[in-house]
């Protein structure tokens, strides 16, 4: 069994550690054993120390039956080393889980809604899990700011242990999960909760807490929240993303909205209008393809192959030619491997569509759809297949596809 002295002094980051055991592990490193230690293994929703231990890197910690590995890089002989625990990593852990305990019983204070499990991590947002599926913007609001007040009166945060019989007499805002000897964390005047992580020793050692994002899982709401120095590197990025936008924008912070508003609305029209120039230029390259058209008795057939042309715009050529008298039109767009294919048929041309495009894509082993007036298709095919395709649209009409004369 492992003294966890993490426990009682969770700010002492230097010590020295006494290695009793090395034992391999499977993934070709060592876990080092110790009969005490201040390294915090992975448990109750924190994640493990990182550190060294003489000339070895600690990489993880965990549990097992009671004894506490330390996972290193290297292996170690029994004797005494200089130990250090990373300083940032181990604070970012108090502060989100002193931070969790805040914002779960803020909840519970201003609106009593409860909260099922957390998450701590110390370089990316924390998580808790509401009983609720939804909750209104404005109790988060409110939330957010009973927790910070009491950051800010700077309360003392106790951890002690007391027995099964104390623990009844407490008013836990959760019941403990272990029995026998239990760890208690409480924050002065608001929570008292079992629990056996790391914790600030006064509330305003946090600094400073933000929720930056809600979602529904398995029905419940998951609270995203950043502190302390997760807090501070969350506002850096904020602050260097909105003052690179405004340079861009040319205009200051607060008049960010206003001038993306503008920029939107100069955006839609101008895409209003390359929308228009776009239909105006495939009307004119309609009208030139309908113009080279070759006349293969009472019918004219349109062949034109493309590169870099989009499905969308490809049909919509397709259907302008559709409306051509006498007109049927296959057109490819082919790229890298790839290709589109879309068939058009103007009324009274006597081809379908859907059964000119199956000629061709069946031999190719691909498949399409539409209707009788028009279809589309495609899929990986040689680009040499290509002029294959067209040499079998003038058979189709010479016979070899349909009676059409």
């Amino acid at each position: 069994m492992t003294e966890q002295l993490y426990f009682d002094d969770p700010l002492t980051l230097e010590f020295t550690a006494e290695v009793t055991e090395t034992r391999p592990l499977e993934d070709g490193r060592f876990g080092l054993v110790m009969p005490r230690t201040y390294f915090y293994p992975t448990s109750g929703g924190q994640e493990h120390d990182t550190g060294a231990i003489g000339e070895a890197r600690v990489l993880d910690v965990f549990k097992e039956k009671g004894t506490i590995l330390h996972v290193a890089d290297r292996s170690l002989e029994p004797g005494s080393y200089s130990a250090r625990i990373d300083r940032e990593r181990r604070l970012r852990a108090m502060q989100h889980h002193t931070a969790q305990h805040i914002l779960s019983a803020a909840f519970l204070e201003v609106a009593g809604i409860d909260s099922l499990s957390a998450n701590i991590n110390g370089d990316r947002p924390s998580t808790i899990d509401l009983e609720r599926e939804q909750v209104a913007p404005e109790i988060l609001g409110r939330a957010e700011a009973f927790a910070n007040a009491i950051l800010f009166e700077n309360r003392p945060v106790r951890s002690y242990h007391v027995t099964e019989k104390q623990a009844a007499s407490l008013p836990f805002r959760k019941p403990a999960k272990v029995s026998g000897r239990i760890r208690v964390v409480e924050v002065d005047g608001l929570d008292i909760t079992p629990c056996g992580g790391t914790h600030c020793p006064s509330t305003g050692m946090v600094g400073l807490l933000k929720i930056v994002r809600t979602e529904r899982v398995n029905q419940k709401l998951r609270v995203h929240f950043v502190a302390g120095y997760q807090a501070l590197d969350t506002f850096e990025r904020f602050q260097t993303v909105t003052q690179e936008a405004a340079t861009l924008l040319e205009t200051g912070l607060e008049a960010i909205p206003a001038a993306l508003g503008r920029k939107l609305e100069q955006l839609k029209a101008a895409h209003a209008e390359l929308e228009a120039m776009r239909s105006n230029l495939l009307e004119v390259e309609a009208e030139r393809l309908a113009g080279v058209a070759e006349r293969i008795g009472s019918s004219r057939l349109v062949i034109a192959t493309f590169r870099g042309r989009s499905p969308s715009e490809l049909r919509a050529l397709a259907q302008l030619l559709r409306g051509k008298a006498d007109l049927v039109a296959l057109l490819a767009n082919a790229e890298g491997g790839k290709f589109s294919l879309v068939v058009s048929s103007a009324a009274g041309t006597g081809v379908d569509a859907r059964e000119f495009l199956r000629w061709h894509l069946e031999p190719l082993g691909l498949r399409g759809g539409g209707d009788g007036s028009m279809a589309q298709g495609g899929g990986q095919a040689k680009e040499q297949s290509l002029a294959d395709l067209f040499e079998r649209a003038r058979s189709y009409f010479s016979g070899a596809g349909t009676a059409f004369n």
